[in-house]
């Protein structure tokens, strides 16, 4: 039997301790691409995914502080290319991935090329804005170097033309695009310097994807613009689009008739002074953020292995399992809850009050409906009543008198006369007859 020496042996925690260290130390910053599956993203905002190509396939992790600054939703099948630092998983024993940065596989590659040499340069100096040349103010011979037939020369010379037509301009025509671009490019800035025969320089050419775009992303080109004698106004593609030759250059445009709108030299000094100042400012933060961004690598480079996030990090994620485990019981114990809710639900609809309801309510119509016809028959014969009587006084009503015949005289102060003494001869009467009234004069009077 082997002997086993007690001061080797190490607990499985131990071990895992001890591996997860060595991981991280060797493996602290590393590029795959790969194809995303099994994506999950719970409620604490961390994402979990495998990354996978045709044999392999790694488990990985990108938590929320990183993944906020991803510009899409990841999706099962999509390839990425991601920069990560590999760890194990220490409860599990699983060595993963934890995501530092995601892009779309294709750009992607081009992106990261680009922020490499962009760093690079930054940190030769080559976008310092102590090295940036001033931009004439008054500039009488404009140098443009660009593709004689690209849309950018017509908008560059009708916005020349309409601003200022007596400044001169000199083409020094070139390539802007493949692969034969790059040296043709570093060819008509050193021509141009050769010659000597303009105050400025203009690199320019409109918009395109990023591989169209690329040979303003060249390490020579980014050189040619920082050895030239000249002053360089970079004016690549559209205001999204952003080059190393813009941060190079000794002032940026967004867009190649913005730049003949700033160099055409019809606007104040005022104007084009804030407008050199407003480029020098903007490579000189450019500069800046890239110094601070390169330092902030570099810092965290060295605080991955030993920062108390990643422990964090490791709790939150069984906090996630935790949630997912969670989260399918109560769903089961929903949805068990639901069918025992239903089943009661038709036992009482049996014994609901509705029913009870209804038939009240049917009585309370019955009862209406008899309420209503005893009013109906109580105002007929109160109607009936009413005639009766009504025929009863007409009866004994002075005016049913006049109606036969009769009259009642009254005297000039309306009293009614009863008697022959009651007047004098040649008293004005009035009779009053059944329709209408006549005035009489006493001619005669009797007692009889």
């Amino acid at each position: 039997m082997p002997t086993v020496v007690s001061n080797q042996i190490l607990t499985v925690s131990a071990l895992n301790r001890q591996l997860k260290a060595a991981l991280e130390q060797q493996w602290s910053r590393v590029w795959l691409s790969g194809e995303i599956s099994n994506f999950a993203s719970p409620g604490s905002g961390h994402w979990y995914f495998t990354l996978k190509d045709e044999r392999s396939q790694l488990r990985c992790a990108m938590f929320r502080g990183r993944n906020s600054r991803v510009g899409f939703r990841p999706e099962n099948g999509m390839q990425v290319l991601v920069r990560a630092n590999v760890t194990l998983y220490e409860p599990r024993g699983d060595m993963q991935l934890l995501i530092d940065s995601m892009q779309p596989a294709g750009d992607g590659l081009l992106k990261q090329q680009f922020e490499q040499l962009k760093m690079q340069l930054a940190g030769e100096g080559l976008f310092a804005s102590g090295a940036k040349q001033a931009i004439p103010s008054h500039i009488e011979r404009l140098g443009v170097i660009t593709s004689p037939t690209g849309a950018a020369i017509h908008d560059v010379l009708s916005v020349l033309q309409r601003r200022n037509p007596s400044l001169e301009v000199i083409i020094y025509p070139t390539l802007v695009q493949g692969r034969e671009a790059t040296p043709a490019i570093c060819r008509a800035i050193e021509i141009a310097n050769q010659r000597d025969e303009v105050d400025c320089l203009l690199l320019t050419r409109g918009g395109g994807s990023l591989e169209d775009l690329w040979c303003f992303n060249e390490e020579a080109v980014a050189r040619a613009i920082f050895d030239s004698y000249l002053p360089i106004v970079s004016a690549v593609g559209h205001e999204v689009d952003v080059t190393i030759a813009d941060f190079v250059a000794d002032l940026r445009a967004p867009t190649p008739s913005a730049a003949a709108e700033q160099l055409s030299g019809d606007n104040s000094h005022q104007r084009r002074e804030i407008a050199n100042l407003q480029g020098r400012l903007q490579s000189a933060l450019s500069q800046q953020l890239h110094q601070q961004q390169a330092r902030l690598n570099l810092l965290e480079s060295r605080l991955q292995a030993s920062h108390p996030k990643r422990q964090l990090q490791t709790l939150s994620q069984r906090l996630d399992e935790a949630e997912l485990k969670l989260n399918y019981q109560m769903e089961k114990q929903l949805g068990s809850a639901s069918q025992q809710l239903q089943q009661l639900a038709m036992r009482l609809q049996g014994v609901h009050p509705s029913r009870q309801i209804e038939s009240g309510q049917q009585q309370l119509n019955s009862l209406n409906g008899r309420l209503l016809q005893g009013m109906k028959q109580l105002q007929q014969s109160k109607h009936q009543q009413l005639a009766s009587q009504a025929q009863a006084l007409n009866a004994i009503s002075p005016l049913a008198v006049l109606g036969r015949g009769y009259s009642i005289l009254q005297n000039q102060q309306g009293v009614a006369l009863t008697s022959a003494e009651q007047v004098a001869l040649g008293d004005e009467l009035t009779a009053r007859l059944h329709q209408g009234q006549l005035t009489v004069t006493v001619t005669h009077q009797s007692n009889d």
